[in-house]
């Protein structure tokens, strides 16, 4: 922690205030594409009310792209397809990277930290798994191909000796979170990882029918913070969220609103300070929106901050609120 906020007072204090001038009530923007993620989750539903905040105040053409997700939007921005995208810290490390699914690297930097999605592992309460070691030989969704979730189901299974191919794998499939409630409900899976904000949608309309059983993760977290860093943290599914009556060790994944690295400064700022000018919009469609927090919003590990991005955090000073300055 210490290493990320020292690289971000650098970064603050070497954006210069001369970048400001593009500042007015009605800023001229070009038109904007948003990749989000499926309908019903939280990246589309706070990607459509953020076109909207765009269209109503600025008068924006702004455009929702419905997609896989994380790494799906994060090749669109590659290609120029997509000018603003919601993605997890794990799935933009390895585009910055050239890693993984990435065959060059993704030259992207971040206008602000959102909230931490939850890795949910479900399965029916009254089926007979309770570990990710007993997905063995099950039939089991690992999310849409080309989606954040896609990424960490792999690396979980991983870590608890579960093969995704071969002897004793699990029996494969990817699909989405909505499509995977509806298999489960259906019998035609045993299992479907999804990693969202609290609560998904998804998994809420599911324990509306079906009992669900949630599988802990907390004894992985640690292996997958010595193989992959300070990307997944430790975190817990509180027993309310889903009526489990007990709350679930799992680990979670930061948010960040990511944008192309040359994406011009002046643009950068204006669209910073209207995700926090339309806080109380995205919370109407979603409470996970409450968690934008100025503060919080400037720890972007490992994504550098967008130079248009800091010059609108120099400007507000969040750290001084902090010190009640």
């Amino acid at each position: 922690m210490r290493r990320r906020l020292a690289a971000l007072v650098v970064l603050l204090a070497c954006v210069p205030f001369g970048a400001s001038g593009c500042r007015s009530d009605r800023p001229s923007l070009p038109p904007v594409v948003i990749a989000t993620g499926g309908e019903g989750g939280v990246y589309h539903a706070l990607g459509d009310a953020f076109a909207a905040t765009l269209h109503d105040r600025w008068k924006v053409r702004a455009t929702v792209l419905t997609t896989a997700a994380s790494i799906e939007n994060l090749r669109l921005l590659a290609a120029h397809k997509a000018d603003l995208a919601f993605t997890t810290v794990d799935s933009a490390d390895l585009a910055t990277r050239g890693a993984g699914p990435f065959a060059g690297n993704v030259r992207i930097a971040a206008l602000s930290g959102l909230y931490d999605d939850y890795l949910h592992i479900v399965v029916r309460a009254d089926g007979p798994i309770r570990s990710v070691a007993d997905l063995r030989g099950r039939r089991v969704s690992t999310g849409a191909a080309g989606s954040g979730t896609e990424v960490l189901a792999g690396r979980v299974l991983a870590a608890a000796g579960v093969r995704v191919s071969g002897r004793d794998a699990i029996v494969r499939s990817r699909l989405s979170a909505s499509a995977s409630g509806e298999a489960l409900r259906a019998g035609r899976i045993d299992a479907f990882f999804f990693n969202g904000g609290l609560p998904t949608p998804a998994v809420t309309d599911l324990a509306r029918t079906v009992r669900v059983r949630l599988l802990p993760v907390g004894s992985l977290v640690a292996g997958l913070q010595r193989s992959f860093g300070e990307v997944y943290l430790a975190r817990s599914i509180p027993a309310t969220t889903y009526g489990m009556g007990r709350e679930v060790p799992t680990v979670a994944t930061p948010n960040v609103l990511v944008v192309r690295a040359d994406m011009p400064a002046a643009e950068a700022r204006e669209l910073t300070a209207l995700l926090f000018a339309s806080r109380s919009r995205l919370a109407a469609v979603h409470a996970q929106a409450r968690r934008l927090d100025r503060r919080a919003a400037l720890v972007t590990y490992p994504l550098p901050l967008h130079p248009g991005a800091a010059l609108y955090f120099r400007e507000t000073k969040p750290w001084a609120d902090a010190k009640g300055g």
